[in-house]
């Protein structure tokens, strides 16, 4: 019987996404895993594989299609042996998936996020004979996540195919080896959840009342895009749920800016004869305040309506501006790299941002995160906490200016940084305490490397 192929789930509270391109076309041959589509969500591009062999029979959604929801049909996958004749006996497809409660959905976001190394899809999975055990890539990165056997899981989509329900389901009951340290609903939320949606805003004007008080022809009308969207939905919660309150502090950086000319003149050739790092300022920012977070370990929590989430990593979140919105790509246990680990992991994540190729894992969850304007001209300035950050640190310009030294008047490179603080988790005197470790680390550079 010819296999119905699906708009696949990426992400646990995906509901719909755009078919943006077709890797294949009618008449083509495929394998289980091949590469047959590209579907753009919110914030990345990410591919879809074929779940059987087989002819493509028949493609149901053309490329280019928007807001396709998940579980509708895309494609027909004729087996061996079928013709076109057999496209007609197809099964529908199932139902898309109840959207997540509210409540999970804040679940999702407070989780602390796993490594991206450890949440991957992972390799198509075999059973005991040596079999392929057929299931989506969602549904094996939450069964890696989760410690689940596979084998152990009756698949409910297409031909016996394992998906995200069916994880679902298995952690509901306890079974396939599911890991008993964390309830199973939060467990499978924090796989790879999308950010939570916001909380209902204050109805304001309408978009026709707001038009009426522009002169019509004077202005072009640009539809909200997917991220943008995201974006006004995260700020949005964040200012009507997150407490915030700021802490500003200057810091030196000519010890830092010695180091760094130093690090950088010294830096090993690869094959071609070009250095294998060049470490930026922002580097040292990002390690700086991993290691105030390990120093000052209370600052290092996230808010639930239940408890505080006191992370033993810091994984810092870098905010990477896009055309029209912005990532915030995660350097995940940042406390124990090195500062051209972080450096050459950082331009490989900002790149993919760019070109919106990262993972979701690649950018969700984190414990504070970086928002650096300096390179902008700006002096200062005061950063919107993401959720389910407890913090976020603005970097301003670095600049020469006059300072007290010894009594007298001498220039230093000086810095503005302020640092937004979640009040819930993070008091006064304990986020003070988190920004003077951090400026200790700046004006002490070495500190770092030891």
């Amino acid at each position: 019987m010819p296999v119905t192929i699906t708009m696949p789930a990426l992400s646990p509270t995906m509901e719909s996404g755009n078919l943006a391109k077709w890797l294949v076309k009618e008449g083509d041959e495929v394998s289980a895993g091949d590469v047959i589509a590209e579907i753009e969500t919110d914030k990345a591009t990410m591919e879809v594989e074929a779940v059987d062999e087989g002819v493509i029979g028949k493609i149901l959604v053309e490329a280019g299609s928007a807001d396709v929801a998940v579980n509708a049909p895309i494609a027909i996958l004729l087996e061996e042996g079928e013709d076109a004749s057999a496209i007609d006996e197809a099964p529908a497809a199932a139902p898309a998936p109840a959207a997540a409660p509210a409540e999970e959905a804040s679940k999702a976001e407070a989780a602390p996020a796993a490594p991206a190394a450890d949440v991957s899809a992972g390799p198509v999975a075999t059973s005991a004979d040596g079999n392929r055990i057929f299931s989506s890539p969602l549904a094996r990165r939450l069964a890696k996540i989760n410690d689940l056997d596979l084998a152990k899981i009756e698949g409910t989509g297409p031909r016996g195919r394992i998906v995200k329900r069916d994880i679902d389901a298995a952690l509901e009951a306890g079974t396939a080896g599911a890991s008993a340290s964390a309830p199973a609903a939060d467990k499978a939320a924090s796989a790879d959840a999308a950010p939570a949606p916001a909380k209902s805003a204050p109805s304001g004007p309408s978009d026709d009342a707001i038009k009426a008080l522009y002169e019509e022809g004077t202005y072009e009308e640009v539809p909200h895009s997917g991220m943008r969207k995201v974006v006004a939905s995260r700020l949005t919660e964040a200012k009507q749920t997150v407490p915030h309150f700021y802490l500003e502090m200057d810091v030196e950086l000519d010890a830092l800016l010695a180091l760094r000319g130093q690090i950088n003149g010294e830096a090993p050739l690869d094959a071609d004869g070009k250095p294998m790092f060049k470490l930026s300022v922002n580097d040292f920012i990002i390690k700086a305040m991993a290691m105030a977070l390990q120093k000052v370990p209370m600052a290092n929590a996230t808010w639930t309506e239940g408890s505080r989430l006191l992370h033993k990593h810091s994984d810092v979140g870098v905010a990477v501006a896009v055309e029209d919105g912005l990532f915030t790509p995660v350097i995940r246990k940042a406390e124990q790299k090195a500062l051209s680990a972080i450096s050459n992991e950082m331009k490989d994540m900002a790149g993919r941002a760019r070109n919106k190729k990262l993972l979701p894992e690649e950018y969700q969850g984190g414990t504070t995160a970086v928002s650096n304007l300096g390179m902008f001209g700006v002096k200062n300035f005061s950063a919107v906490i993401n959720p389910p950050h407890g913090t976020i640190i603005a970097i301003g310009a670095g600049e020469k200016r006059p300072v007290i030294k010894d009594g007298a008047v001498a220039v230093a490179n000086v810095m503005s940084v302020t640092l937004s603080c979640d009040h819930r988790v993070v008091d006064g005197a304990l986020g003070a305490q988190l920004l003077a470790a951090f400026k200790a680390y700046i004006e002490k550079p070495m500190s770092m490397l030891v």
